[in-house]
C-alpha cells in the first residue's frame, strides 16, 4: 500500500464526515458515526507514526494535485508531527466515545448532530495544522479549529459560556491577525509559503547572520531585510503565544475551560494548546532556526521568565480556586509554562523534555477533565464544597483524580515525573540551578491545589441534607474512558521508550542534529 496517501486522508476523513452528521440528524446515529470517524482518524495517525518511525527518510510527503513543493501545497509528516497527531486523534477518539453521555443535560439532544459536526470540523483543523507543510495552510487550519472551538464553547449550559466564547473570539482574532501579518511579511521576503523552502530562503536572505560570529547589525545586510524578518518572527511568535495561552496572554483560557460543555473542555485541554506549541516549535526551529532565534534575537531572555512566571503564578492562583474546572484551567496555564521552559533552553535535552511533556500533559489533563465529567453525571456542583466526602461515594472516580493529580505534581512512576525529571536534567546540564529549583517549587505548589481536592473528597464529610449526598459511582463506560487516559500516564511513567524515544528523535530533527 502507498502510505504516502495517509496525510491527506487524515484531513479529508473528518472534513467530509462533518456534513454527514448534519444529514443523520438523530443524536445516536450522529454520535455513532462521529465515533467511527474518531477511531479511524486515530488508526491512520498511529499508522503514520509507525511508517515515519521506520522510514529511512523519517518523513512522509504528499503533494496536493501532484504539484511538487514549493509550487504546490505539501503535506508532510515527520516524527514530531506524527507524535502530536497521535495525541490529538487518540484524545478525540476517547472523548467521542463518551460524548453522548456527557452531553446529556448540557446540550439539548436536538442539537447533538450539530455538535458532532462542529467537533469533527475542529478535529479537521487540528489534524490539518499538524499535517501540512505549508505556512499559510497552518493559518487556514488554525482558523478552522478556532472558529469551531468558539462555537463548541458557546454551547455551554448558561450565558457564561457565551461570554467565554466571545472573550476567546476576541483574543483568538488578535492572535490570528498577528499570525497573518507574520506570514505575509515572511512571504514578502522569500516569495514562498512552504516551510522547508521558506527556511532555506530565509537562510539565503539573511546570509551571514546564520554564520558563526555574525550579528543582525552586519553592515553587509540591507536594513529593511533584517527588520522585516525580525518583524515577521515577532508577529508569528506573539500570535502563537496567544493561541498557546502563554502567561500573560492566557486570559481567554480559564473561562473557556470552566464554562464550556465537559466534552469540549476535555478535548481542548488535551489538544488545542498542544497543537499551538507544536506550531511554535516549527516556526522557531524549522523556519527561522536555532541560531537566528536564540543567538541573534535572544528569544530565551523573553521565554524563560514568562515560562517561570506561568509556572509559579498560575499554580498559586489555582491553589485559591473553589471551582474545580477553573482550578484545572489555571493548572493548564502552569503546565504550558513547563512546555515553553523546555523550548527556551534551546538544547536537545530541553526540547526533548518539552515534547515529552506535551504528550504526557495532554493525557493527564484530558483525563482530569473527564473526571469532572464523571462527577457532573451524578451531581450538580463542581466545587470543593460539593465534592466533600465524594471519595467514599465515587471511589473509582476520585482515585482517577488522585492518579492525574500525582502526575501533575510529578510523583515517581507517573508520566509527569518523567517530564519534570527531563526538564530539571536539562536545566542542570547547563548549570541553571535557579531554574531547576523554581521547577521544583512549581511542583510544591501543585501539591497544594491537588491536596485541596483530595482533602475535600477524602477527609471531609458530606452534608447529609444535601440532595447530592447519596450519589454513587459514575457510569462504567465513562469510568473506563477516564482510566484509559489516566492509566496510560501510569504506563508511560514506567515504560518511557515510546514518548522519550520519539521525542529525542524529533528534537534531533528540529535542532539539526545539534545537542
Amino acid at each position: 500500500m502507498n502510505w504516502e496517501q495517509l496525510p491527506i486522508l487524515q484531513v479529508i476523513l473528518p472534513l467530509l464526515s462533518a456534513p454527514c452528521c448534519l444529514l443523520l440528524r438523530r443524536s445516536r446515529w450522529a454520535w455513532g458515526f462521529a465515533c467511527l470517524v474518531g477511531c479511524l482518524s486515530f488508526l491512520i495517525a498511529a499508522k503514520q507514526l509507525h511508517v515515519v518511525h521506520n522510514s529511512p527518510t523519517g518523513s512522509i510527503s504528499y503533494q496536493l494535485g501532484d504539484w511538487a513543493a514549493p509550487y504546490g501545497i505539501e503535506y508532510r509528516l515527520d516524527r514530531l508531527s506524527g507524535l502530536v497527531l497521535v495525541v490529538v486523534t487518540a484524545i478525540a477518539a476517547v472523548v467521542l466515545s463518551v460524548s453522548r453521555r456527557l452531553l446529556q443535560g448540557e446540550v439539548p439532544e436536538e442539537r447533538h448532530h450539530l455538535f458532532f459536526a462542529i467537533f469533527l470540523l475542529c478535529l479537521t483543523g487540528l489534524s490539518g495544522i499538524v499535517s501540512t507543510g505549508d505556512l499559510f495552510n497552518v493559518f487556514v487550519f488554525l482558523e478552522i479549529a478556532s472558529l469551531s472551538s468558539y462555537v463548541l464553547i458557546s454551547m455551554g449550559r448558561d450565558r457564561r459560556s457565551l461570554l467565554a466564547a466571545f472573550q476567546y473570539l476576541v483574543m483568538g482574532t488578535i492572535g490570528s491577525t498577528f499570525l497573518l501579518i507574520g506570514i505575509g511579511l515572511a512571504y514578502m521576503m522569500t516569495g514562498t509559503l512552504n516551510m522547508a523552502d521558506l527556511a532555506e530562503r530565509l537562510t539565503m536572505t539573511l546570509g551571514s547572520v546564520y554564520g558563526e560570529g555574525a550579528s543582525l547589525e552586519d553592515p553587509a545586510l540591507p536594513v529593511n531585510q533584517t527588520r522585516t524578518i525580525l518583524a515577521a518572527f515577532g508577529f508569528l511568535t506573539v500570535g502563537l503565544a496567544l493561541k498557546l495561552a502563554l502567561f500573560p496572554l492566557h486570559a481567554w483560557l480559564p473561562n473557556a475551560y470552566a464554562t464550556a460543555p465537559t466534552v469540549v473542555s476535555t478535548f481542548l485541554a488535551g489538544t488545542s494548546t498542544k497543537v499551538a506549541y507544536y506550531v511554535l516549535l516549527r516556526v522557531i526551529f524549522t523556519i527561522f532556526g536555532l541560531t537566528f532565534a536564540f543567538q541573534q534575537v535572544g528569544l530565551q531572555y523573553l521565554l524563560t521568565p514568562l515560562a517561570i512566571m506561568a509556572i509559579l503564578i498560575a499554580s498559586a492562583i489555582a491553589a485559591y480556586q473553589a471551582d474545580l474546572r477553573r482550578l484545572l484551567a489555571y493548572s493548564s496555564v502552569a503546565q504550558i509554562g513547563y512546555l515553553v521552559l523546555g523550548l527556551s533552553f534551546a538544547t536537545h535535552a530541553g526540547v526533548t523534555a518539552g515534547i515529552v511533556h506535551l504528550f504526557n500533559h495532554a493525557l493527564m489533563k484530558a483525563g482530569l477533565f473527564l473526571v469532572m465529567g464523571c462527577i457532573a453525571t451524578r451531581q450538580t456542583g463542581l466545587t470543593l464544597e460539593s465534592i466533600r466526602g465524594l471519595g467514599r461515594r465515587m471511589p473509582w472516580t476520585m482515585a482517577a483524580f488522585v492518579v492525574g493529580g500525582l502526575g501533575l505534581i510529578g510523583v515517581p512512576l507517573t508520566s509527569g515525573f518523567v517530564s519534570k525529571w527531563l526538564l530539571v536534567s536539562a536545566a542542570l546540564e547547563h548549570d541553571r540551578w535557579l531554574v531547576a529549583v523554581l521547577v521544583l517549587v512549581g511542583s510544591l505548589l501543585a501539591i497544594v491545589y491537588v491536596w485541596r481536592v483530595v482533602e475535600a473528597a477524602y477527609f471531609q464529610s458530606a452534608d447529609e441534607s444535601d440532595a447530592d449526598a447519596e450519589v454513587h459511582e459514575a457510569p462504567v463506560g465513562l469510568l473506563l474512558a477516564t482510566w484509559v487516559l489516566l492509566g496510560a500516564t501510569l504506563v508511560l511513567g514506567v515504560y518511557t521508550d515510546l514518548t522519550v524515544g520519539v521525542a529525542r528523535e524529533a528534537a534531533t530533527t528540529l535542532l539539526g542534529g545539534g545537542s
